[in-house]
Order: structure tokens, then C-alpha cells, then sequence
């Protein structure tokens, strides 16, 4: 896939604000824990968070390949900002804007696409993981309204203090032994909806983390979204594009530890001479390149086959795995060829090594999509 001039603007615009804004702040949020607003509004000013909206919602009338470019250039400098906003629109966004009601898109898209709000998607449980279809929140009908109990775990954008929603999966029904799945939306501040205190995480400092609990929490009925007992479906669809979007700030995060190791080899001196002139420092950079085209090529043919229209399952898996490998393994050799240094959280390349782990495990394992790949060629 060639990127087109439209796309490619967007890419120099958003490589632009990520060296020259993000870079020389995020290392201060990343250690303090701290999230950035700042941050987060320029890029909604920018129109990054309404990249693939329709205009008659507040958004760019984009498609979701300029969302991967924006992800994969922030993703060079910083993935917590990165996962900001392709969660804010992977899955704060998408679920309304692909199945919600008129009225929903009416008055929730125009500030999420603005960046004045952000959604979260609140599938994950702490018994479930993997096993997205184990969901044990459930919601019934009581007068109109629907009320929501359980919990759900690691749901990023849930609480900040500009967090307009959560768009929640809960059993609402059986068919026979078939578990009846739906998507409900539940507003921030509903009474009996409650955000944990934010995680001790490991990595993605700067991001926004929660465990969420519903007690007894009332919606009204019209806040289903899309379909009654589709709502896993949906999340499926949404899961595909997302996991394009997570391949593109991995092969980000992978091209960031190329970046960074290439211009710590032209600077450090050992034996008399730069490091990058010595065939051990050359051949693990070269790999490492290696690894972030190709992981930039897998999430390009996934792209190009979303845009088409044509069934990606199989390719947003494939990218997504090589995409993750290539961030974690890129890491781990930049951390390497910085020594000492590449142990201190004042360099990125620390960032990088703390955060891309989870670009393993986040929206769909490495397993999940060894799994995928093998049921598309059969077996």
C-alpha cells in the first residue's frame, strides 16, 4: 500500500507534533503518573480524534488508515499517548459510530470526536481475559430502564476526568443454552457505577487505566447499542480495526527504538570509537529495521484489504503478532545497545521496554492470534 498525498500530510503533521510537542514533555507525565490532558486536547484540535467521524458528527470524514498513520507516528515517540487515542476512537468511538442509534451519534461523536470527552469500551473481566464471551455483568429490563451489575478490568480512558461513558457488554438474556450478549452505554457519574483508583502498571504510565464496578446501575433502555444480543459481534468487528490500529503504534514503537539506537551509535564512544561502527552494534540495528518494515508492511496489507472492503481478519491478526513481536523484540535490543543509560527512565527507549509488553496481550494475546490465523487457513 502507497500512502496517498492526503495521507502522507497527515503522517508529516502528526510526526511533526509528536517530536516537537510530545518528546520533550511525556517523560515528566511518565513519571509522575500523570495524564496528559494538555496533550490529549491538542490532538483533539488537531481533528485526530474525529479522523474517520462523519462530518455531520463533528468529525474529519477520514477513514480509519489516517487513524493508523497518526498511531504509528505517536507511537514512535510515546505509546501511552498513542494508546490514548486509539482507544478513544478504536473503542470509545467505533461502537457508536459503526452501530449506535441517530440520537446516540447526535449527542455523543461530536465531543468525542473533538477530544473534548473520551468513551471506553468495558468488555474485559478479571475471571474472563482471553475468554471476552465468559461475561458475567449482567443487565435486565426494569421499567425502561436497563440495570447493570458486575465489574469489568483494565479498561483504558474509563476515568478520566473528561470520560463521558463506558460502552459496557452484558448478558441480557438466553436463547436456549446461548448466552444473550449486548452492548449497553452507562454515563460517567451514573449512580452505582464506580471507577477504581488508577492501576500500579508497569508500563503505559501516562495512559488511563480502571477497574469499573456497576451496582444496580440504571440506564434507560433506549442506551442499548446496536443490537440486542449482538453486542459480541459487534465487538468483534470493532476488535479487527482495532487490532490494525494497535499493529500500526506497535510498528511505531519498533521504527522509535531504531530511531533512537541509530542516533545513540553515531554518539556513544567505547574502544576508542563510536559504538555504530562496530559489526555487532550494525547487525542488531539492522535487524531491527528489518522488523519494523515488516511489521509496517503487515499492517499496510491489513489496511489496504479494510479499506477494500474484503475480509481482514486473518491479516489484522498476522499484524498484530509480527507487529507486538517487533515492538517487544526492538526494545529489548535498544535497551541493549544503551547499556546502563537504556535502564533509566529519562530515555525513551526505557519507555519503550516497560510499555510494549502489553502490545502483546492487549486487544487480543499473541496466542488469540495464533488462533485466528490457523482457524482462517482451516484447521
Amino acid at each position: 500500500m502507497q500512502l496517498s498525498e492526503e495521507h502522507e500530510a497527515l503522517r508529516a503533521t502528526v510526526e511533526e507534533f509528536a517530536q516537537k510537542e510530545v518528546a520533550p514533555v511525556i517523560g515528566d507525565y511518565y513519571i509522575r503518573e500523570e495524564f496528559p490532558y494538555d496533550l490529549v486536547a491538542t490532538m483533539g484540535e488537531m481533528g485526530l480524534f474525529g479522523l474517520p467521524v462523519p462530518e455531520e458528527y463533528g468529525g474529519m470524514g477520514g477513514d480509519y488508515v489516517a487513524l493508523c498513520v497518526a498511531l504509528e507516528e505517536l507511537g514512535r515517540v510515546d505509546q501511552s499517548v498513542a494508546i490514548t487515542l486509539e482507544a478513544g476512537v478504536s473503542l470509545g468511538i467505533m461502537p457508536i459510530a459503526r452501530f449506535g442509534s441517530e440520537e446516540q451519534k447526535q449527542r455523543w461523536l461530536p465531543d468525542l470526536a473533538a477530544g473534548k470527552a473520551l468513551g471506553g469500551f468495558g468488555l474485559t473481566e478479571a475471571g474472563g481475559g482471553s475468554d471476552a464471551g465468559a461475561t458475567k455483568t449482567r443487565a435486565e429490563l426494569d421499567g425502561g430502564d436497563w440495570v447493570v451489575n458486575g465489574t469489568k478490568a483494565f479498561i483504558t480512558n474509563s476515568g478520566t476526568r473528561i470520560t463521558s461513558h463506558v460502552t459496557v457488554t452484558a448478558v441480557t438474556g438466553r436463547t436456549g443454552d446461548k448466552r444473550e450478549i449486548s452492548a449497553i452505554l452507562v454515563p460517567s457519574g451514573t449512580e452505582g457505577f464506580t471507577v477504581a483508583p488508577s492501576y500500579s502498571k508497569v508500563g503505559w504510565n501516562a495512559s488511563d487505566t480502571h477497574e469499573l464496578a456497576f451496582s444496580d446501575v440504571r440506564v434507560p433502555e433506549e442506551n442499548l447499542v446496536g443490537q440486542r444480543g449482538k453486542g459480541f459481534a459487534q465487538f468483534l468487528s470493532i476488535l479487527d480495526e482495532g487490532r490494525v490500529a494497535i499493529a500500526a503504534l506497535s510498528t511505531g514503537a519498533a521504527q522509535g527504538c531504531v530511531d533512537e539506537s541509530v542516533r545513540y551509535a553515531r554518539e556513544r564512544q567505547a574502544f576508542g570509537a563510536a559504538i555504530g561502527t562496530y559489526q555487532a552494534i550494525q547487525f542488531k540495528i539492522a535487524e531491527m529495521e528489518a522488523r519494523a518494515v515488516t511489521a509496517r508492511l503487515a499492517w499496510y496489507h491489513a489496511a489496504e484489504r479494510m479499506a477494500a472492503g474484503v475480509p481482514f481478519t486473518k491479516e489484522a491478526a498476522i499484524a498484530k503478532l509480527v507487529s507486538s513481536n517487533a515492538a517487544m523484540d526492538n526494545a529489548r535490543d535498544a535497551t541493549q545497545i544503551f547499556g546502563g543509560y537504556g535502564f533509566m527512565n529519562e530515555y525513551p527507549v526505557a519507555r519503550h521496554y516497560r510499555d510494549s509488553k502489553i502490545l502483546e496481550i492487549g486487544e487480543g494475546t499473541s496466542e488469540v492470534q495464533k488462533m485466528l490465523i490457523a482457524k482462517r487457513l482451516g484447521l
